[in-house]
């Protein structure tokens, strides 16, 4: 298993797996360029990620997704455990954001992540069609936080 860092000139190229975890590629190019991405590759690509940097000791992980396929076998794990390590020290907080579906929010708790908060409306505020994810439809982001420095929270 190799993960390497994607350069600028080739993020393009992984469109059609970032689509998977963000279906709308306006919203994809919104942070694509700020963002350094991650690919994962064991035997091929199995699955890529881009984290961005939101200011005051915090960054985002953006897009996390693993080709059908592949999923539920521990890649994504793999890939939040190396990003974790890979921006410890240069980040406190890494945030992610998902759809308020129980199977996406326990993965990322599995993962090291803690609820934070909520924005409201934001994937009917944000996105020209409506959207479902395991037959729910997604209304709010939830928010998640990962303390990357090691200590627990106050």
């Amino acid at each position: 298993m190799e993960i390497i860092k994607v350069e600028d000139k080739d993020k393009m190229g992984y469109k059609g797996l970032l689509l998977l975890a963000d279906e709308d590629l306006n919203m994809i190019e919104k942070y694509l360029h700020r963002g350094d991405m991650f690919a994962l590759y064991d035997g091929g690509l199995k699955s890529i990620c881009v984290v961005t940097n939101e200011g005051g000791g915090t960054c985002e992980l953006k897009n996390l997704a693993t080709y059908e396929k592949w999923q539920h076998k521990g890649y994504g794990g793999k890939l939040i455990s190396y990003i974790s390590s890979y921006y410890k020290g240069k980040y406190n907080v890494m945030l992610v954001g998902t759809g308020d579906v129980p199977r996406s929010i326990n993965f990322y708790q599995k993962n090291g992540f803690s609820l934070s908060h909520r924005a409201p409306g934001f994937f009917i505020n944000n996105y020209s069609h409506v959207m479902f994810e395991d037959g729910i439809q997604l209304i709010d982001m939830v928010y998640l936080s990962k303390n990357l420095n090691g200590q627990s929270k106050a």
